[in-house]
């Protein structure tokens, strides 16, 4: 089962009707309808197709991770899934560690692949 709400808000971000992105997946606007209040999942093919036009992961599609802007000199999406972010709420409980390992990430991690590896 897809998220039909966020099919909804990418077709309409690309500005696109129902009818248009059935034109697109080669399925009916009535397919896309119920895709989009979730009383049908579409097929694998369908699927794939969906990721590859809107250019969004499987997992974001079917509700499994989030997109994270990041904002420096430009916008930047991110797909982060549950466990990512997961793991982010944890380190954040543990502001000593926290500060620790983002004061300079990229060394962090040279550290922690050296002590695990």
């Amino acid at each position: 089962m897809i998220d039909g709400s966020r099919l909804k808000e990418l077709r309409i971000n690309r500005g696109l009707t129902q009818s248009e992105l059935g034109k697109i997946l080669n399925v009916t606007k009535a397919t896309i309808c119920c895709y989009e209040k979730g009383n049908r999942t579409p097929t694998i093919e369908n699927l794939i197709d969906l990721v590859n036009y809107f250019g969004i992961s499987a997992d974001y599609l079917i509700g499994h991770d989030k997109i994270v802007s990041i904002k420096n000199k430009r916008i930047k999406k991110v797909f982060m899934s549950k466990e990512e972010i997961m793991f982010i709420e944890e380190l954040r409980k543990n502001k000593y560690l926290s500060e620790v390992l983002l004061e300079d990430p990229i060394r962090s991690l040279e550290l922690l692949s050296k002590k695990i590896g």
